[in-house]
């Protein structure tokens, strides 16, 4: 029986891992995924400077090699679902008889500013590690440094503007960071906000309400009609599946997300499964956090063995909270857990651990999330 599976997210790594169990229930697995994964807990601490590209990347190539898995090097670009046939970007198509989809999310972008050029989305993360890049060469010529403007009031465009502030401050500029929500934030308790705004304040950040319409040479445009100088636009305006997806036949959410049952099979297709941003368990949403691919890593390893063998399949159950933290870019981070908070040093290390673990353990082949 043929499993492919599309995606080298958290959930998929946890199948690299374990694929000897996969082949031993009669599954010939083959692994359609980009050569390597940037770890989306460390991509703000790589943005600030604190840590190296390397330090969030696996070698997804490899990992296949090591446990056995055939793997491609393509993308999706359509699916024939009722011939269990998927068209890849190289031209070639893959059959399957179980599908499993881990692929992850992109930026929302209604008005298609990231077509601009000097435009970077937040994802893929390999953009923010090429801004890095962009921004130190700047720093390494007089002059203030480039003006960047930060597109988003969630937890993520808050998070890069530290992070941008951090990577000025490592190379002795004061920062040169606008952030621009649409919206009051919400993520966090109303005393973390307005501690987080005034931390960002003293530090040099610029925070203004509005929403960038525009991206033109050398500054952003707002739906007020104002202009701000904006040499580096960054889009933190929010999450959706990738579209393709969509394009599918399959059920999908709001944001594209694909709908799944508890046992993770798509709505609708019992062969076909999903975990991580790309999907949502349609009784019990939740937001497209990385937690939950990891949790929901161990259960879709038993689904996909169970319909290999006939046997029982599990159900995933997400959590209702999870602790969030956030590295603010000056060997600081802000900790989040339901209406408590705390900021300081401790916080941040204590997210270090987590994530080098995480990476640590993926890298190893010995990653092992609690379900």
């Amino acid at each position: 029986m043929r499993l492919v599976l599309v995606g080298a997210g958290h959930a998929h790594l946890h199948l690299l891992a374990r694929a000897r169990f996969l082949r031993a229930a009669g599954l010939d697995l083959t692994l359609i995924a980009p050569e390597r994964f940037h770890y989306s807990g460390l991509a703000t601490g790589v943005l600030s400077g604190a840590l190296s590209v390397e330090a969030a990347e696996i070698d997804v190539a490899a990992l296949a090699a090591v446990s056995g898995v055939r793997h491609l090097a393509a993308t999706v670009v359509g699916a024939n679902l009722q011939a269990r046939v998927l068209q890849l970007n190289t031209g070639q198509a893959q059959g399957f008889d179980l599908l499993s989809l881990n692929v992850g999310s992109q930026v929302r972008d209604p008005l298609n500013l990231a077509s601009a050029p000097g435009v970077f989305p937040v994802k893929p993360l390999a953009g923010l590690f090429t801004l890095r890049d962009q921004l130190e060469a700047a720093m390494a010529e007089p002059g203030p440094g480039p003006q960047v403007v930060v597109a988003g009031g969630g937890q993520t465009g808050f998070e890069v503007t530290a992070a941008l502030a951090g990577l000025y401050t490592r190379h002795g500029r004061a920062p040169q960071v606008t952030l621009v929500a649409a919206h009051s934030p919400t993520f966090a308790p109303q005393g973390a906000l307005a501690g987080l705004t005034a931390h960002l304040q003293r530090r040099g950040v610029s925070l203004l309400t509005g929403e960038i319409v525009a991206r033109r040479d050398g500054t952003c445009l707002l739906a007020d009609g104002r202009e701000l100088p904006c040499e580096r636009l960054v889009l933190a305006t929010g999450l959706v599946a990738p579209p393709w997806l969509g394009q599918l036949g399959l059920a999908v959410d709001g944001a594209g997300r694909v709908q799944l049952t508890p046992q993770l099979q798509v709505l609708g297709e019992a062969r076909v499964f999903a975990a991580g941003d790309c999907a949502v368990i349609a009784e019990t949403p939740r937001p497209a956090v990385g937690v939950f691919g990891v949790r929901a890593a161990p259960v879709l390893l038993n689904n996909l063995l169970a319909t290999a063998t006939g046997a029982q399949l599990r159900s995933y159950r997400p959590q209702s909270h999870w602790l969030s933290i956030m590295d603010l870019g000056d060997e600081t981070g802000l900790a989040l857990w339901r209406s408590l908070w705390w900021r300081g040093r401790a916080a941040l290390r204590l997210k270090r651990w987590l994530d080098l673990s995480f990476v640590a353990k993926a890298r190893g082949g010995t990653f092992t999330p609690s379900a």
